[in-house]
């Protein structure tokens, strides 16, 4: 589905040593499952497109704080991440919810063709003796 492809821009802090560091996280994000592309939009900017059903901007995030790079944290960089994050959050629990509610409407209707009825082996008149 073309709305589960998210496209974030990832901004580097300029204070890095390497100055090459957008570059090389662009060359580290294609080998992501679940990133569809990064192109590099300036010395400090990433924009990466990515499946949300299979990785989420956190976990993006997450890998390339691991490597060594430096994101840059600005009070309105943190609020669109959090934001973000709750939003992939919900989509995710959302995709797995209609999965989970197909198959559960599966065994329903399973059950509903089975015959049925009191299981209990007690005649009728026995039941109300205990």
């Amino acid at each position: 589905m073309s709305n589960r492809i998210k496209h974030r821009e990832i901004q580097f802090d300029a204070m890095h040593p390497d100055p090459d560091q957008v570059q090389s996280a662009m060359l580290l994000l294609a080998d992501l499952n679940g990133v569809e592309s990064s192109v590099v939009q300036s010395s400090q900017q990433l924009l990466v497109s990515y499946d949300v059903s299979q990785i989420t901007l956190d976990e993006i995030l997450a890998e390339l704080t691991d490597k060594g790079y430096h994101i840059y944290n600005s009070l309105l960089f943190k609020l669109k991440q959090a934001l973000y994050s709750y939003t992939e959050q919900t989509e995710r629990d959302n995709l797995t919810m209609n999965q989970s509610t197909s198959s559960r409407q599966l065994h329903v209707k399973q059950y509903q063709r089975r015959p049925h009825g009191c299981r209990d082996q007690r005649p009728h008149h026995w039941r109300n003796y205990l």
